[in-house]
Formats: structure tokens, C-alpha cells, sequence
């Protein structure tokens, strides 16, 4: 009996999506919920898995082909887990005349040659693009073989590491395929999260009045507040005290007071939001994204930092979903982590203000007549001038300086 393998309903705002990678081939064998193709929208990657056990009869939308919500991408046979045996073994005498290896039998087939572990093609090749030996990964699935999961777990775990003897070849190896004088070039189609992303930034400078504002603030008194607490706060809520919990509440508050900050624009009308959802620009393997912590009003410092670290992971992983990253009505960039000392942040469309951190640097400054040495940061507020006036962004941005300088002002509220 055929079952169809279908692409996931996509949200309203997300059109189509294009195949991204097939995980199994025609004639391999999946079990029921094994990830056998992933499907890349604009905005996240979608995982369909197995409907039922049994074997990949047929794949209609190949890699880079073009899906619509819910259309058939391929189908499988159920029931027929034990057929597959030969599929998998086809694909080793074809080409040239090589014997695959990464090729495995099923359970209850023989076994491999001299002794190697049972890897599924997923994650064979992810241990292959990581230097990973599969004697080493300790195997989860049925009968012991080596799932994706499993080979990412040891990679996570700092485990993995390339033999020393094939370093060097591998070195040497990209210098004697290169002619002496020739120009390498490669040519990869955009992903349409990064053709998102260009579209909307793009729009965002074409369509908005923008204007960036700066200022500077001391990180003295932050540094010292997280000095003095970071381990009975690590160990009363088994999470790290960082700045960016603190940006967020202190621009928590000054959205609370500069409400046109926290606005929008939807075509002729300006709406006003009366809550706090502020995106936290994550940088990912596959583009920028902007999960967005939902009523930050209500949450503790202990509470967004779990959220942003869950949020990391997540995006590392690509595991964010739709939901997790639409809305915001306010975002925070930190390029600081990345050693950036100033920068011009762009606006994420329809918000009309983002904050841009940056690297926290050792500069002389004068205090009370004297030249102090003081771990200064420099802050930038990129706003839409068609919603905001230069004095309520200055002042916005004043705010959360004397709220970053000064903790205390976030808990009186003055």
C-alpha cells in the first residue's frame, strides 16, 4: 500500500518552499517519524518524517524544486521495511564499478565489513562533512545503528576529531587541483531564507525614512551588578546572568515611556502596540534570524535568558519555528559579539526603531575632571523618521543609557 509524503500546510504568510535535502533515496528503508526530507520556506526549514515504517517508493519533487502548502512530494510503501534490502545494496555496484560503503544492510541483513558501525545515509553523510569516525558514536536507533541525531550529539559533545594522518593530505590536497594562476570560482543558488532576507532589508531602506542615532554608555556599573551576582544567580536559576537580559528590560522600559518606538506602520495608519515583544537578532549557519521574546514586561531576567539560549540552540539547529519569529514590535542586534565597534543597524519591517549593541572597549574618559580609564559601548538607534522624530529617538536612547549606567532606574522606574 503507497502512502503519500506530503509538504507540511505552511502559514498564511509563507507561500511556498522548495526541497531542501532528501534524506532517503527510492528504495531505502524509514521508519515511522524518521526525518526523510527537509523543506525550506523564507522563513524556517520544515522536517517531514515517515507517515508509517517501510520503503521510499518514489520521489516527485526533487532537491530545489519548488513545493506549494501541502502538495505530494513523494510517496512510500508501507509495510515493506524487509524489501529494501536490495534497493540499499543497488546503488553500490553503479557508476564506477566502486563499491559504496556508506551503504548499510538492514536489521537482520549481514553485517558490515570489518566490524564498522550501522549509519543511516543521513548520517553517514554528516559524519563524512564532519571527520567523524562512526566506531566511535554510540548508536540509539534499532539494533544499534547510528542515527543523524546520534552523530550530531557527538559533534556537539567536542568528541569528534579528525585523524591526525589524514590532516595533512587533505591540506595538500586543494593546492595540487589548483593550476598554478587559476582564479577558483562557485556559483550556489541564494536560499530563500538569505533572498528573504535581502528582500526585506532591501525594502526596508527603500521604503523608510531611516536615520540612526548614537550615543555611548558606560558599562561599569553593569559589568560590576553582574560581577557581584552571576553565581548565586547561575545557581538559584541554573542560568548564566548575561547583558543582553538586561538591555532588553532597560528597553522594555523606554518603550513602556517612547510608545511611538514600539509602533508600526500599516500602510496609512500608525498602530500602537500596548505590549513589549522585542526580536533578538540570532546569527545562524543559514542567514540571520530574529526570534522574538513575547510581553518581556512580564518576564524576569532569568526568564529571557533561558528564552535566548533556547532560542540559540534552536536557530543553530534550525529547529525555529514560524511562530517563534513573527510578530516583534522592537529588535536588539548585538554585533558586539562579533567585534563590531559601530554600526548603522537596518530596520525589520513594519517595526520602525532597532538597537544596535556593540563591542565593549577600554577607552579614557572624563570623570569629574579627571581622565578615568572605563569599559565604554557605543549604541545605535535606527529609526523610521516617518513615525519618529529625532527628539523622541534621542531621548529613547537616553533612557536606556541611564538605565544600563544606573540599574537601580529599572526597578524604581524612574
Amino acid at each position: 500500500m503507497s502512502t503519500e509524503i506530503k509538504a507540511p500546510v505552511f502559514p498564511e504568510s509563507v507561500a511556498e518552499g522548495t526541497v531542501a535535502t532528501w534524506h532517503k533515496k527510492p528504495g531505502e528503508a524509514c521508519s515511522r517519524d524518521e526525518l526523510i526530507v527537509d523543506i525550506e520556506t523564507d522563513k524556517v526549514v520544515l522536517e517531514v518524517v515517515a507517515p508509517a515504517d517501510g520503503v521510499i517508493e518514489e520521489i516527485l519533487k526533487d532537491e530545489g524544486d519548488t513545493v506549494e502548502s501541502g502538495e505530494v512530494v513523494g510517496r512510500s510503501k508501507e509495510g515493506a521495511k524487509g524489501e529494501s534490502a536490495p534497493a540499499e545494496k543497488a546503488p553500490a555496484d553503479k557508476g564506477d564499478g566502486k563499491k559504496d560503503e556508506g551503504r548499510t544492510e538492514p536489521a537482520g541483513g549481514p553485517s558490515e565489513p570489518r566490524g564498522e558501525a550501522i549509519l543511516s545515509p543521513a548520517a553517514r553523510k554528516l559524519a563524512d562533512e564532519n571527520n567523524v569516525d562512526p566506531a566511535a558514536v554510540a548508536g540509539t536507533g534499532k539494533d544499534g545503528r547510528v542515527t543523524k541525531e546520534d552523530v550530531q550529539a557527538h559533534i556537539d559533545s567536542g568528541k569528534a576529531q579528525k585523524p591526525a594522518a589524514s590532516q595533512a593530505p587533505a591540506a595538500a590536497a586543494p593546492a595540487a587541483d589548483i593550476p598554478a594562476g587559476e582564479r577558483p570560482e562557485k556559483r550556489v543558488p541564494m536560499t530563500r531564507l538569505r533572498a528573504s532576507i535581502a528582500k526585506r532589508l532591501v525594502s526596508a531602506q527603500q521604503n523608510a525614512a531611516m536615520l540612526t542615532t548614537f550615543n555611548e554608555v558606560n558599562m561599569k556599573p553593569l559589568m560590576d551588578l553582574r560581577k557581584q551576582y552571576k553565581d548565586s544567580f547561575e545557581k538559584r536559576h541554573g542560568i548564566k546572568l548575561g547583558f543582553m537580559s538586561l538591555f532588553v528590560k532597560a528597553a522594555t522600559e523606554a518603550l513602556k515611556r517612547f510608545p511611538m518606538v514600539n509602533a508600526s506602520i500599516d500602510g496609512n495608519d500608525m498602530v500602537y502596540h500596548g505590549y513589549q515583544d522585542i526580536g533578538v537578532a540570532v546569527s545562524s549557519d543559514r542567514g540571520l534570524v530574529v526570534p522574538v521574546l513575547r510581553d518581556t514586561d512580564a518576564m524576569g531576567l532569568a526568564d529571557i535568558e533561558k528564552k535566548i539560549v533556547e532560542y540559540g540552540t534552536k536557530a543553530k539547529d534550525g529547529k525555529l519555528g514560524i511562530e517563534e519569529m513573527t510578530g516583534g514590535t522592537f529588535t536588539i542586534s548585538n554585533g558586539g559579539v562579533f567585534g563590531s565597534l559601530m554600526s548603522t543597524p537596518i530596520l525589520n519591517p513594519p517595526q520602525t526603531a532597532i538597537l544596535g549593541m556593540h563591542k565593549i572597549q577600554e577607552r579614557p574618559m572624563a570623570v569629574d575632571g579627571q581622565v578615568v580609564i572605563l569599559p565604554m559601548m557605543y549604541l545605535a538607534l535606527s529609526y523610521d523618521h516617518r513615525m519618529i522624530d529625532g527628539k523622541e529617538a534621542v531621548q529613547f536612547l537616553v533612557a536606556i543609557k541611564d538605565m544600563v549606567e544606573d540599574p537601580a532606574r529599572i526597578l524604581l522606574d524612574v
